[in-house]
């Protein structure tokens, strides 16, 4: 079928939905709903069977959706409309949610039903953020899939929405504003977590800490300590410890409100000026289920099993700072150190997106921070690929983009799972790419694929990584039974009988690889390439960069194309 997917943005779940229908052998062609006009054009020149609108913010016009079907996958049960569909969900503690495929009408989210799905939600409040690329991209996704099967059905006829249906508990709500978002750092602990992770991704809630109003993100639970609730007991990493009214919170990220950039930031880079006499905290943070139940988070830890050793880096948004590379260099190397003979490298809810394009942005020295961004996480990919006494494999659990997709590339196998969705270019942002990709990615795919990949710039998902080679296996979609796939899979690599053989045919072929040409040496040439795209600025890396923290269009560059070499 020819399907027009019209967006509000060409985000992960989008994307999901795009290399989903074309993987099934669909003609898909995404536009971005920009106006009436857009639309409207969008239609004339693709002539679609079906338009499919994953989460549209903007209204259809009428002549579009009455001249063929049309449907909006809306982020609710049946029966629920309104724009703040998961806010609601997470700040009203609902059990159970959904997504809804609806035809479109005049009255936005009230048309007929197509399809629903179902979850359960977690007691404990998940993040906005992970409920997204989570299971609402996973209904969302089948729903994409039905819709088209019925479209295929000529007798197929959508029911009408009919809140009298048993079953159908959804209802109207209004736009969460900031009123209904507060909240006070005496209330309890839940109440503050909640509130703040029904905002998380955005837009954040509110408030003010150490005496400056920011919007707050990324909170985790963190020990109790004695003091006066809404002042900041410790700092580590990044992250403030927050006290509450009966417990405190670790604060990841903050965005300053009023004055000053308005980028979303690790919460010390906010409130630099204001952390004096604030101790550092020589305890190590822990994620929940590390060992250390209410301690908060941590955002790289190692853990052994037998002859397995996993090392888990679980970056904001996958985005990896300097700080977080030089972190994440050092844990590699202490793992590389351990008698273990597999080393599993495993990301959070995102595997890598690459460099910190917020930290770079708010920096008065911006490109000497991507110049060292970019260094740090070479030291990240170097280690990977020099680690030749153990199988190294990469465990890719979440989408990943850039520079995070070229990190992984340098384990011995590469694991993915079902439903993620990659994005391994960097010409869009006006880059021409490091993290030694020009050794890595041909090595596996070959020099005509890697042009091609990295030429396109389209986001590919896990069945075609592992047509093409980029990755190696594609595992169970539902996180947990992943992460015990991948276990499953360390450990039989580690007790296999051939074990010996494979570490000392790894150990050969890196050392033959290095005869032929220095590994540094695809460093050196690819950061020449860099040095013009990040100091020269030749290709609008800057203003890409401005665009995409700001959440503003990026503007189209003269010299956007981007071509180099793959290999000498």
């Amino acid at each position: 079928m020819r399907i027009l997917l019209l967006c509000s943005s060409f985000n992960g779940l989008t994307q999901r939905v795009w290399t989903d229908l074309r993987a099934d052998g669909h003609e898909v062609v995404r536009r971005t709903a920009e106006s009436d006009g857009a639309m409207r054009g969008a239609v004339a020149a693709v002539d679609p069977d079906v338009i499919i609108c994953p989460f549209l913010k903007e209204r259809i016009p009428d002549d579009v959706w009455a001249s063929r079907p049309t449907v909006v996958i809306h982020p609710g049960p049946e029966g629920d409309r309104g724009p703040s569909s998961l806010d609601w969900a997470i700040s009203d503690a609902e059990p159970e949610w959904g997504v809804t495929a609806l035809g479109a009408i005049g009255e936005m989210d009230a048309g007929p039903i197509w399809g629903t799905r179902t979850f359960a939600l977690p007691a404990e409040p998940p993040r906005k953020s992970a409920l997204y690329t989570g299971p609402v991209t996973e209904a969302a996704a089948a729903l994409a899939r039905e819709v088209v099967a019925k479209t295929n059905d000529p007798t197929y006829v959508a029911r009408p929405l009919d809140y009298s249906r048993p079953g159908v508990r959804g209802r109207l709500r209004p736009t969460m504003r900031q009123s209904d978002r507060a909240f006070s750092w005496s209330d309890p602990t839940e109440h503050v977590l909640r509130r703040i992770r029904a905002a998380d991704g955005s837009p954040g809630v509110r408030t003010e800490l150490a005496g400056i109003p920011v919007s707050v993100f990324d909170a985790h639970r963190g020990p109790a300590t004695p003091g006066e609730p809404g002042t900041i007991a410790l700092r580590r990493h990044g992250a403030v410890l927050v006290r509450t009214g009966d417990g405190a919170l670790w604060i990841g990220h903050l965005r300053r409100v009023g004055d000053g950039p308005r980028i979303k930031l690790p919460a010390t880079t906010v409130l630099r000026d204001r952390l004096v006499g604030v101790p550092e905290s020589l305890e190590p943070l822990h994620r929940p289920g590390s060992g250390a139940p209410g301690a908060g988070y941590r955002e790289i830890t190692y853990h052994r099993n037998g002859p397995v050793g996993v090392v888990t880096f679980d970056f904001y948004n996958g985005a990896m700072s300097t700080a977080r590379c030089h972190r994440l260099a050092a844990a590699l190397r202490a793992a590389a150190a351990q008698d273990t003979s597999v080393l599993v490298l495993r990301g959070g809810q995102f595997f890598s997106n690459g460099i910190h394009l917020n930290v770079i942005e708010a920096r008065p020295d911006a490109a000497a921070e991507a110049w060292r961004n970019i260094n740090a996480i070479n030291d990240v990919c170097r280690e990977i690929i020099t680690c030749t006494h153990q199988l190294v494999i990469a465990a890719v659990g979440g989408n990943a983009g850039a520079g995070g997709v070229m990190l992984g590339l340098g384990a011995d196998r590469v694991l993915v799972r079902a439903g993620v969705v990659l994005n391994p270019h960097y010409r869009t942002m006006g880059l021409s790419g490091s993290e030694y990709w020009t050794y890595t990615l041909p090595r596996r795919v070959g020099a005509s694929e890697a042009q091609r990949l990295t030429g396109e710039c389209l986001p590919i998902g896990a069945g075609e990584a592992a047509s093409v080679g980029l990755a190696d296996a594609v595992l169970p979609g539902a996180p947990d039974a992943f992460d015990a796939a991948v276990l499953e899979h360390a450990l039989r690599l580690a007790t296999s009988g051939d074990l010996s053989q494979r570490l000392a045919a790894k150990a050969a072929a890196r050392e033959a690889d290095e005869r032929h040409r220095p590994l540094e040496t695809y460093r050196i040439r690819e950061l020449a390439e860099m040095s013009h795209d990040i100091f020269d600025d030749r290709h609008g890396f800057a203003a890409a960069r401005r665009a995409f923290v700001t959440k503003q269009r990026a503007p189209r560059h003269e010299a956007a194309v981007l071509t180099q070499s793959v290999g000498f």
